[in-house]
């Protein structure tokens, strides 16, 4: 039987809204041959779909596939229409993976078969570590040194290793779940579902303290006014020396925002050299959102609640479309929403949600809206 998780992978993968992080999930499950099968079941099934392998034309398979399975970060626009549009997406989907299987990608089993739910640890050889939420676990480098400790949803790194070059580890957490990491400087980091972090197992002497986000994390950073602390998010980076900040940078989001909560953090360009300058400085209770498309960035006064109380495992949403609003709820409940209703998707919310579940936030929308909906597993369908 396919998880919840996995079909919320594949319904999202066709109704191209898949992120880089889930697309590279799916692509995982697919690699075990049993997966394959109960895919090609499950799309039979739901979609009416039957697979003949023999008749696909391999060149043009691959030409397919090298515009279907793209690595880089990409921006997936919601279609408009998915009943029609998904029936299309399925046959550029099978039309590549015929051409895999074809060439015998799926003709090895995986020792490892990693669940999509799962909240995982990529170390420097590559190999993938999962970490359990109720678990305890302990991160060692190629040689064997303990370098960290993984106990329940929190993993923490030492100071006490000697490195001499800098060696990465990345952490990756699902949709649905939260995390907390503590970095070997003693910096403290809240990864919000569906982010990507990845760090320097042991910062080094004389090296800026830099780290990789896709995705949202909120950063307690340790004060060392020798070497600089920088979050790369994307087209942005973060430069501080200590401080509290939320930055929120996933893959399909039009901005990226960055709010400071105390002290002061600069924001500037990738690729660009430092300039206290020409960096964009923050201050306490403001936002900076740089803007993917032009580039631009605009500062304005913030709502720290609303941007932070996920770390508590709250949501709170202060006079925003709902439209704007969905992905966040997919993030946080783990469900697919697909809303066929503009004129609800119009409509500004102002709310918070704590301990609620998923069925009760619609069924308090319901009352303020009077929504048509359907729920069915881990998708909801709004008319």
């Amino acid at each position: 039987m396919i998880s919840k998780q996995i079909q919320r992978l594949i319904i999202q993968y066709l109704n191209k809204q898949a992120t880089l992080l889930e697309r590279e999930e799916l692509e995982l499950w697919l690699e075990n041959p049993k997966n394959y099968e109960l895919f090609k079941g499950y799309l039979k099934i739901n979609y009416l779909i039957d697979l003949n392998m023999d008749m696909f034309d391999v060149d043009d398979s691959k030409k397919k596939l090298l515009e279907l399975i793209d690595k880089e970060k990409k921006v997936y626009r919601l279609h408009k229409y998915f009943n029609v549009l998904k029936y299309a997406a399925v046959v550029i989907l099978f039309i590549g993976i015929g051409y895999l299987y074809q060439n015998g990608y799926f003709t090895q089993t995986s020792e490892i078969i990693i669940p999509a739910e799962s909240i995982t640890l990529q170390l420097e050889n590559g190999d993938i570590k999962i970490l359990n939420d109720d678990g305890t676990s302990q991160v060692v480098d190629a040689n064997g040194n303990i370098v960290g400790n993984h106990e329940g949803n929190q993993l923490i790194y030492s100071n006490k290793i000697d490195k001499k070059t800098l060696v990465y580890n990345t952490l990756k957490v699902p949709y649905g779940k939260r995390f907390k990491i503590q970095l070997s400087d003693g910096t403290n980091v809240h990864l919000n579902a569906g982010t990507s972090l990845k760090y320097p197992i042991k910062f080094i002497k004389g090296e800026n303290r830099q780290v990789f986000l896709d995705g949202e994390a909120y950063f307690s950073v340790t004060k060392d006014a020798s070497h600089p602390f920088i979050v790369n998010a994307d087209e942005v980076n973060i430069r501080v020396l200590g401080t509290q900040f939320n930055v929120s940078s996933y893959t399909e989001d039009s901005k990226i925002s960055t709010v400071l909560v105390e002290g002061s953090v600069d924001v500037y360009q990738k690729g660009n050299t430092y300039n206290s300058k020409t960096a964009t400085n923050l201050k306490p209770g403001f936002k900076a959102a740089w803007q993917k498309q032009n580039n631009q960035i605009a500062v304005e006064a913030a709502d720290i609640e609303m941007h932070t109380a996920w770390i508590n495992g709250k949501i709170v949403f202060r006079h925003i479309p709902f439209k704007n609003i969905i992905k966040k709820l997919e993030r946080h409940y783990d469900v697919v929403i697909i809303n066929n209703n503009k004129e609800l998707g119009e409509k500004f919310v102002t709310a918070s949600f704590d301990i609620e579940t998923i069925e009760n936030i619609f069924e308090i929308l319901n009352v303020s809206y009077n929504i048509n909906y359907s729920i069915n597993n881990n998708q909801i369908i709004i008319n």
